[in-house]
């Protein structure tokens, strides 16, 4: 089933923090990819301070327009609510039932709950605890994973929205409500909230009991006890630079755009669109594949920041590593799927000759590189079209692109690549060079970026070991899977004419 039906009267959109408003209003830059918008005259009079409020075919056209090339996002307060009665929960556990008494209390009255129980050696307790909070219990025989689980759990599912949420989540107040807002829009079907770190009071509650770690999947087995004293350096780590925080900006979800994929942590979907759930087969990467199925079929996925969680993310070296490693893992079965989808980083051309040329550490390196910069300015500049300033804003894009491209490349070396480049070291001086500057410079924005509870140096080596436990993964599985494909990277010979 594909979506269908305008947006609502009363719908809101904003302009995107990230969109440039210029020429007084008659052009906006941004989106996903980058692209330059030139409004006309009856547009420009139904934008008032960055929104627009759907209330006829004309502006009905361009809210959509603005949600579609990503230059805006809806204002999920000024929503119509949902009735709760219209949405199911589906909860995944294995062997955590104090993870789940502390995420059912969260959830609180009101809801429908599904608990599925993956398979636990002990069903009893997670029972007991379903039937405390009132949740419908469906035990499996045998463990499936958490995509397998959560398709039991859709399968009993009569409302027409549903919310997965793992175990060992605890729902910050009116975060699902916020999530179920979106489907006002037809076209929606998947929303996610943030996924922040759980508070360390709140993740004590909920351990102490068989099974007492949190995964990133509700109903995967459990790898051992978790630490129960203070905040550690990893866990101040992930506080600040975890893996399923997607930061503070809305954004509809896409392969190969600013944000590729949500993390199926908590998933608030449209049931009729999930045409039959997670793919069983993967107990990784299932969230990546279901939002890049749904986006092929012509569905929207949303990332709404506004609504968060709490997860309770892995504190010791070992299960920490072992976690990124196995995120890495799902790499092979995503490139069989999705082969078009999966590049680790994708490139314009003029971008890429930089990083050849940077990389080289020639004399003629920076020159060449200044010039390829400056050659794209001008082709950039001549096809913005009829703007103010045109070399200007082409400026500006070429910078952005050039910053893009330069974190790009630091981390296909440190990152994807990073056993090719720890070979390449043994031999080149100029490779070990690349390596220190890139390393400097990727953690000094980072640690600029997410001001983290850590110092620079500890935050440098956690960086660090995040990059390699997770390429190790990426490696390990293009090595089993035969193919090279998730570890190409894609270089656009072509841009498409920006859009006026």
């Amino acid at each position: 089933m594909s979506p269908s039906g305008p947006l609502p009267d009363g719908f809101v959109v904003a302009l995107s923090r990230h969109t440039r408003v210029v020429d007084d209003g008659d052009v906006l830059v941004g989106g996903s990819p980058t692209r330059v918008a030139r409004l006309k005259l009856a547009a420009r009079a139904l934008l008032h301070d960055g929104r627009v409020v759907v209330s006829d075919a004309r502006s009905r056209a361009l809210a959509r327009h603005l949600l579609a090339t990503g230059l805006a996002d809806p204002v999920v307060s000024e929503l119509s609510p949902v009735d709760p009665a219209l949405a199911t929960i589906v909860v995944p556990v294995h062997e955590r039932p104090a993870q789940l008494d502390r995420l059912l209390k969260s959830i609180g009255d009101g809801w429908r709950v599904i608990v599925v129980d993956d398979a636990s050696r002990d069903q009893h307790e997670v029972r007991e605890v379903a039937r405390r909070h009132g949740a419908r219990f469906v035990t499996l025989s045998t463990n499936l994973g958490p995509a397998g689980a959560r398709n039991a759990g859709l399968a009993l599912v009569t409302t027409p929205f549903v919310v997965f949420v793992d175990s060992d989540v605890v729902v910050d107040p009116d975060a699902l409500e916020s999530l179920l807002r979106h489907f006002a829009d037809p076209a929606v079907a998947l929303v996610a909230p943030r996924v922040r770190a759980l508070d360390p009071l709140a993740a004590r509650a909920g351990r102490g009991s068989r099974g007492g770690t949190g995964l990133a999947s509700g109903s995967e087995r459990p790898q051992g006890p978790r630490r129960t004293g203070g905040r550690g350096w990893i866990e101040a780590y992930e506080d600040a630079r975890s893996s399923l925080d997607l930061g503070e900006d809305p954004a509809s979800v896409m392969p190969l755009s600013r944000l590729t994929w949500v993390s199926s942590t908590c998933l608030a979907a449209r049931v009729e669109a999930l045409d039959g759930g997670f793919d069983r087969r993967m107990r990784v990467g299932e969230d990546v594949d279901l939002v890049w199925r749904l986006v092929e079929r012509g569905w929207t996925v949303r990332y709404e920041p506004a609504a968060a969680v709490q997860h309770e993310h892995r504190s010791t070296l070992r299960s920490w590593l072992g976690r990124k490693a196995y995120y890495g893992t799902g790499a092979d079965p995503l490139a069989q799927r999705h082969p078009e989808n999966i590049a680790p980083i994708v490139l314009p051309v003029w971008g890429a000759a930089v990083l050849v040329s940077l990389l080289a550490q020639r004399r003629w390196s920076l020159p060449v590189a200044a010039a390829i910069s400056a050659t794209a300015a001008v082709r950039i500049a001549r096809r913005t079209g009829a703007v103010q300033h045109p070399y200007r804003l082409a400026g500006w894009l070429t910078m952005s692109g050039l910053a893009s491209a330069l974190a790009q490349g630091f981390a296909l070396l440190l990152r994807h690549w990073w056993p090719l480049t720890a070979v390449a070291c043994l031999f080149s001086r100029r490779m070990r060079r690349a390596v220190i500057v890139a390393s400097i410079a990727d953690t000094a924005w980072e640690y600029a970026r997410t001001r983290p509870r850590l110092d620079p140096v500890r935050f440098a080596l956690a960086r660090r070991l995040d990059d390699a436990a997770y390429g190790a993964g990426v490696w390990w599985s293009a090595v089993h899977g035969r193919s090279p494909r998730a570890l190409l990277p894609v270089v656009r010979f072509r841009r498409r004419d920006p859009e006026h």
